[in-house]
């Protein structure tokens, strides 16, 4: 029960500063182009990498703070952070047709998820 509160107290965490950043990348940025997603995306992957490399070598965390971390913050900050590390976790491993296989199919189900969620509820609600 400890773990799923400290996934649930991060996940909070993690979608307010998500919030936060979007509202400052619109100020900053204007509409024009999805700042505050990439910025997320960018900052939320590159913040995975410290943590688990710092957790890994340096700062040796108990499982409630870890998922705290991992799971809820960066989890509720951006998802493509988490999808950075298995794809790091698999290149790391020398598995780079799985790496590949992975990353595309990341990309191409997921764009054709969304597509296929607006195409499908427009039909019914239409």
């Amino acid at each position: 029960m400890k773990l799923i509160l400290a996934i649930a107290v991060g996940g909070a965490i993690g979608a307010v500063g998500r919030h936060t950043v979007g509202v400052w990348a619109l100020r900053a940025f204007g509409s024009g182009f999805p700042y505050s997603t990439l910025i997320v995306n960018v900052l939320g992957s590159f913040l995975m990498g410290a943590l688990i490399e710092v957790m890994a070598l340096r700062w040796n965390v108990g499982p409630e703070l870890r998922a705290l971390l991992t799971v809820g913050v960066l989890g509720g900050f951006t998802t493509f952070s988490t999808f950075s590390l298995d794809f790091a976790v698999l290149i790391e491993r020398g598995q780079f047709g799985t790496a590949l296989i992975y990353a595309l199919g990341s990309f191409v189900l997921s764009l054709a998820g969304i597509f296929l969620g607006l195409w499908l509820f427009r039909q019914i609600l239409a």
